[in-house]
C-alpha cells in the first residue's frame, strides 16, 4: 500500500462520512488518482462504503473510541471495563463475539485454556499497573481486543490474539502457552504488523511482540529473520515492563 492510497484510506475512515472532492483537500491527491484508488484499493472496497449521498465511510473508524471494530473481534472493551470482568462473564461474551466473525470454537487443541491463559495475562498486566502506582486514568480509556479476525480480501489478513490501543501505541500480542522462543513465533508475532498500520492509522505506532505465557523473567528484543527489524519478545511477568517501556513510562 503506498502512501496516497494510506491518505485516502485514513481520511475516509476519520470522518462520518466524506465526498470525493473533500478528501482531495485534505490529501492533496488529484482527482484521477482518488478514484482509482476508490475503486480499486483492497482496504477501501473492503473496509469501505459509498452511502446513496456519494458519502465514503470506513467500516472502522480512526478516531477514538475506534467505532465498528467489535464487529471483526471476539471481545471488546475499555481497559477499565475489563478489569472489572470475571472470567466466566468475559469466555461468554468472548464465545458469541467469535462466533458473530466466524471464529471456529474447536476444543480439541485446547483452545479455551489458551483463552483463560491470555485472560489472566491481561488481568494480570492491569493488576501489575496499579500495584506500580500507574494511575488508572492513564489506562482505563485504553482499548482491548481480542481475537481480531479481518479476512476481507486476498490482500488483506488479520489474525490476532490480542491487541491493546494507548493513547500513541497500538500492541499486537501474540500469545504462546510455552517459555522458549521460535523464529516462526517471532515471524508471526510480526505478520500482521503492517496491516495494523494502516487500519489504525498514522496517530499510532504499531508494535508487535511475543508474549510466552509459561516462562519468567524474560524481556528481549529479538532480531527478525532475514531483516534488521526487532520484535519484543517477554515472559507474562513481564507484559507491564514492556509496555511501560514503549509508552515512556516510569
Amino acid at each position: 500500500m503506498d502512501a496516497a492510497e494510506r491518505k485516502i484510506y485514513s481520511v475516509i475512515c476519520s470522518y462520518e462520512g466524506i465526498k470525493a472532492k473533500e478528501i482531495g483537500r485534505y490529501t492533496g491527491e488529484t482527482r484521477q488518482t482518488i478514484n482509482r484508488y476508490l475503486y480499486g484499493s483492497p482496504y477501501i472496497k473492503e473496509l469501505c462504503y459509498q452511502d446513496k449521498e456519494y458519502r465514503w465511510h470506513g467500516l472502522i473508524r480512526q478516531n477514538v473510541p475506534h467505532y465498528g471494530i467489535e464487529d471483526f473481534c471476539g471481545y471488546y472493551s475499555l481497559a477499565g471495563e475489563f478489569l472489572d470482568i470475571d472470567f466466566d462473564e468475559f469466555i461468554g461474551r468472548l464465545k458469541q463475539g467469535c462466533r458473530h466473525i466466524g471464529r471456529n470454537l474447536n476444543d480439541t487443541r485446547g483452545l479455551f485454556h489458551s483463552f483463560e491463559d491470555t485472560y489472566n495475562t491481561m488481568q494480570n498486566l492491569f493488576g501489575d499497573f496499579i500495584a506500580d502506582g500507574l494511575p488508572n486514568t492513564i489506562w482505563r480509556e485504553w482499548e482491548i481486543i481480542f481475537e481480531l479476525r479481518i479476512k476481507r480480501a486476498k490482500t488483506i489478513r488479520i489474525y490476532a490474539d490480542v491487541i491493546l490501543v494507548t493513547d500513541e501505541k497500538v500492541f499486537s500480542l501474540e500469545f504462546k502457552m510455552k517459555n522458549e522462543k521460535t523464529d516462526e513465533d517471532i515471524e508471526q508475532a510480526a505478520k500482521y504488523s503492517e496491516y495494523l498500520e494502516v487500519l489504525f492509522g498514522p496517530r499510532y505506532d504499531v508494535i508487535p511482540a511475543l508474549v510466552l505465557t509459561a516462562g519468567e523473567n524474560i524481556l528481549e528484543d529479538v532480531e527478525l529473520r532475514h531483516t534488521t527489524a526487532v520484535v519484543p519478545v517477554c515472559s507474562g511477568d513481564r507484559l507491564c515492563e514492556l509496555i511501560k517501556y514503549y509508552c515512556s513510562f516510569r
